[in-house]
């Protein structure tokens, strides 16, 4: 099958590549480098067969003259929920980026009746409800506190997909939230496939770890070269809880998802994470760095910031029931491979930061 995917040299674009070019797919791609580290994906995927093109999926006429694909995965997106408010980025750029981006790879699909995979964000789910959830700490890590009343779509399982997307959700998980309203619109008017594929946090060797963007990533990089780290917000305690899912574990998914047949609207929404059994605190991602790597300083800022949740952890049941997926690499697996990478890799920080 001709697969276009957007983003192709980010971690999770190029680590799909690689596992669909393994699979016997013809496999394109574009991008335009804006996420520092990215270009040193290029020749490695290129030795592989991939096709890389340079472009923006701003630029409508570029999109106009991509070749002609099966299906669409759109991997490309500013990915931090800080994105359009930190000073690095304006949100006329954020929204330009991962909304109208969205809509003239949508135009594309159109276009050539090309099917289309957005992968979007476990950040389209309502901020408020999560801020004042009910939470106790067990094991150094903030967990929902089953006695008392949980907000609707959540158990100790996590979020499912009818928790509240009621704004505010940030202005980046806005435009993802957009751009899956806008993608199932297209899909249903024009007569092409999509899937919107919600994922928890996504982590695994060579991404380009930066703190508010691929924490595990930047974590443990940071720790092994004895960087600065501090605990941000919620008291400075590091108890806050993220899932992590490696990207290659969402291909059996992908796969089924290029020949399934026509699907009712409501089950081409599904969340896609490493559950409760991945679900780790910056703490105890500490306590694991420290026994690899030796001990390290991590200093207690309690000041809150905008958009920070104290637990994120998506329910994967109904991915489970209509695709038989289940997540497949271990949390401890990911940290693991992460550590060797950044081992193998000193000079990774500088490689990803921002320019």
């Amino acid at each position: 099958m001709r697969i276009l995917i957007t983003g192709i040299c980010g971690f999770v674009g190029s680590t799909l590549a690689r596992e669909l070019l393994a699979l016997g797919h013809d496999v394109c791609g574009f991008d335009n480098y804006i996420r520092p580290g990215s270009e040193t994906n290029r020749k490695p995927l290129e030795a592989l067969g991939a096709r890389i093109i340079t472009a923006d999926l701003r630029d409508i006429a570029r999109m106009e003259k991509l070749p002609v694909a099966d299906f669409v995965i759109d991997a490309a997106a500013n990915p931090s929920v800080l994105a359009g408010v930190d000073g690095k980025t304006s949100s006329r750029e954020l929204v330009d980026h991962n909304l109208v981006g969205t809509i003239n790879i949508l135009e594309y699909c159109k276009t050539h009746q090309a099917g289309f995979i957005l992968l979007s964000t476990s950040r389209v789910y309502a901020i408020a409800p999560l801020t004042s959830l009910p939470v106790a700490v067990v094991d150094n890590a903030l967990t929902p506190d089953a006695t008392l009343s949980l907000p609707p779509g959540l158990t100790i399982r996590g979020l499912d997909e009818s928790f509240s997307t009621q704004a505010p959700i940030s202005l980046y998980g806005a435009t993802k939230l957009c751009s899956e309203i806008l993608a199932l619109e297209y899909g249903e008017t024009f007569g092409f496939p999509v899937f919107i594929n919600r994922c928890g946090v996504l982590a695994g060797a060579g991404q380009f770890g930066r703190a508010d963007q691929g924490i595990f990533a930047y974590w443990i990089n940071a720790w092994l070269r004895k960087r600065p780290l501090k605990y941000l917000g919620f008291g400075g305690h590091g108890h806050q809880v993220r899932d992590c899912l490696h990207p290659r574990d969402l291909i059996p998914l992908l796969s089924r998802q290029l020949t399934a047949p026509k699907m009712d609207s409501a089950d081409r929404v599904a969340n896609f994470s490493g559950g409760t059994n991945s679900a780790m605190s910056l703490r105890q991602l500490s306590d694991w760095c420290a026994q690899r790597f030796g001990p390290h300083s991590v200093q207690p800022d309690g000041a809150k910031r905008q958009f920070d949740i104290p637990w994120i952890v998506l329910d994967h049941a109904k991915a489970t029931r209509l695709w038989h997926w289940q997540p497949a690499t271990p949390t401890r697996e990911i940290l693991k491979e992460i550590a060797n990478h950044a081992e193998a890799n000193p000079t990774w920080l500088e490689l990803s930061a921002p320019r």
